[in-house]
């Protein structure tokens, strides 16, 4: 897989993975249920489906920790924050943290990107916001050297 494709299928995997993550914070949902879900009604020819099943599963399973993380960041309880910041939030918190072979400015700026998608109009300011201040803690030394 070249880079572009790899890139594109990380992105497509993240919006998935937003929209399977808002949906099981909704419903409660079984994480592999949502996952058959999206593999039967949605496209996912272009989706990195590792990277999508990694997402899926694994920032619920830290979902305490990341929520720890981000709480200090925000400027209200994790419970008001509207549900589409609150999954593009503990997605790329998750990134963040665990996956140091995508740089920082990736995480951001795909989150962003979703909160324009799918956020309020304001969203990708306030994810940005939080974000910025989460990169400076979990990323001193790529956020030092820009």
């Amino acid at each position: 897989m070249s880079n572009v494709s790899l890139a594109k299928g990380r992105s497509n995997a993240r919006k998935k993975a937003m929209q399977a993550l808002y949906q099981w914070s909704m419903s409660g949902n079984d994480l592999s249920e949502i996952e058959v879900q999206f593999h039967d009604e949605q496209n996912m020819e272009k989706v990195d489906q590792d990277y999508f099943h990694e997402l899926l599963h694994k920032v619920p399973e830290q979902v305490d920790e990341l929520d720890q993380l981000m709480e200090p960041h925000l400027d209200r309880k994790l419970t008001e924050l509207d549900p589409i910041e609150q999954a593009i939030l503990r997605l790329s918190t998750y990134e963040m943290r665990n996956r140091l072979d995508v740089p920082y400015k990736v995480v951001l700026n795909e989150s962003i990107e979703l909160a324009k998608m799918f956020g309020s109009e304001t969203s990708h300011k306030y994810v940005n916001g939080v974000l910025d201040k989460l990169a400076k803690q979990l990323r001193t030394i790529e956020t030092h050297n820009k």
